[in-house]
């Protein structure tokens, strides 16, 4: 797959990323018992977070295995959910910092490329690129979408029609564009 950005575009979706990864975190944020160290024993052994995150972002890309929003899980069901998030996270936070440093890298590549006057230029991806691209989008657009309060469809749709000096029709404008960049991407690899 290709992707052709602008020098705007590229500096934006840069900085979404760079942003995402702030907010997943470095390794071992979270208690994720991934220190970057290399005995892959004790990588296996570690344990990660019993409890979801408070930020609503980082619960809707972080979100509990069992219940969901407005439920009121009884006793079991908690503690099930809490094992869960305790064996799993640690793996999931490693995963979405690999996807958005690999796109934050794919973007660095082709803005260091130069070949297009005046910046910008076209992200050529493989099968495991886009994959990895493909989940930082998902991410992203989950992450906006929480910080904008979007819940389900008819919120979303309402985006678009926020007056100009709202203060949230900018990132209302890049959760949509990032709509687009997936919906993009999603219909070039089934062709």
């Amino acid at each position: 797959a290709a992707l052709a950005l602008d020098p705007a575009e590229l500096s934006i979706l840069r900085s979404l990323v760079v942003q995402l990864l702030e907010l997943v975190g470095p390794p071992g944020a979270a208690g994720d018992g991934s220190d970057g160290g290399t005995d892959p024993l004790e990588a296996l052994f570690a344990e990660g977070p019993t409890e979801p995150p408070s930020d609503p972002a980082l619960a809707r890309l972080f979100p509990d295995a069992y219940g969901g929003p407005g439920d009121s899980p009884d006793e079991e069901t908690r503690r099930w959910a809490a094992e869960f998030r305790r064996f799993t996270e640690p793996d999931l936070r490693t995963r979405k910092r690999e996807d958005g440093l690999a796109v934050v890298r794919s973007l660095d590549a082709v803005a260091a490329d130069g070949s297009v006057p005046g910046g910008g230029g076209v992200v050529r991806l493989d099968a495991e690129g886009a994959r990895r691209w493909l989940g930082t989008l998902n991410d992203l657009r989950l992450a906006v979408g929480a910080r904008l309060g979007i819940e389900d469809d008819e919120t979303s749709d309402r985006l678009i029609a926020l007056p100009d000096h709202d203060p949230r029709k900018p990132m209302a404008m890049a959760y949509l564009w990032l709509g687009l960049l997936q919906e993009s991407l999603l219909e070039t690899l089934m062709t």
